[in-house]
């Protein structure tokens, strides 16, 4: 099975590579998501450590069962033949109403096929009012023409 875009990545290739994750993640789909990743693949999630799609397909299951109305946006920070580094924002609410936004970065690195073979992520979060939530569009894919991060501030 292939996953294009392929490395190694050219800038254009990089961010349509982002923004195709981007897509899957706001999907919420723990299945198709993980299709993106090599059946051993190796994550760090915070503190957490996952290797493989079945712990993939967990992992992300108890994420977004407890962070609700999930929206994600992903943007370019750099991109070598084979790696993506990328920074991302995204707000959620959890089971008691409250608002929380979420900054990160994540290291990628894929194999000759376009799978993810390795995913490092770092991520810190604040509680935020509804008043101050950026990412307003209807839960699924960001539409185009929807401010990313830079044009957000962040």
């Amino acid at each position: 099975m292939s996953r294009p875009p392929l490395p190694p990545f050219t800038k254009e290739s990089a961010i349509e590579k982002i923004r195709l994750a981007e897509d899957g993640w706001n999907s919420r789909d723990p299945e198709k998501v993980s299709l993106a990743y090599t059946p051993d693949s190796q994550w760090r999630n915070r503190a957490e450590f996952v290797q493989g799609r079945p712990d993939i397909q967990a992992f992300l299951k108890r994420k977004w069962d407890k962070e609700m109305n999930y929206r994600l946006i992903k943007e370019l920070w750099a991109y070598s033949e084979n790696r993506i580094a990328v920074r991302f924002a995204y707000e959620y609410q959890d089971d008691s109403k409250q608002w929380f936004r979420a900054y990160g970065n994540e290291n990628w690195e894929f194999r000759e096929d376009g799978l993810m073979e390795r995913r490092i992520a770092s991520i810190n979060e604040h509680p935020i009012a509804e008043n101050e939530r950026k990412f307003h569009w209807p839960l699924g894919r960001r539409p185009d023409d929807h401010a990313g991060l830079t044009e957000l501030g962040f």
